[in-house]
């Protein structure tokens, strides 16, 4: 399969689902994204407390909306 044939298939499932359905795997895919950044953001600052961690994601998510 290649990837256009992909994208293709996963359009086409997208649209049989319901609005309830697709947002809810937006809303898995921002939790999946934010945990991967988390985990990043840890290992780049090792010594920093769960807040500064925190901190450090919600500049992330506003510099992506900024840009």
């Amino acid at each position: 399969m290649t990837a256009a044939t992909a994208l293709d298939r996963q359009i086409a499932r997208y649209r049989e689902m319901t609005g309830e359905q697709r947002l809810a795997v937006a809303l898995e895919l921002h939790e999946l994204s934010c945990e991967v950044a988390l985990e990043g953001i840890r290992r780049q600052n090792p010594g920093a407390d769960l807040a500064e961690v925190q901190r450090l994601l919600h500049r992330r998510l506003e510099l992506a909306r900024a840009g």
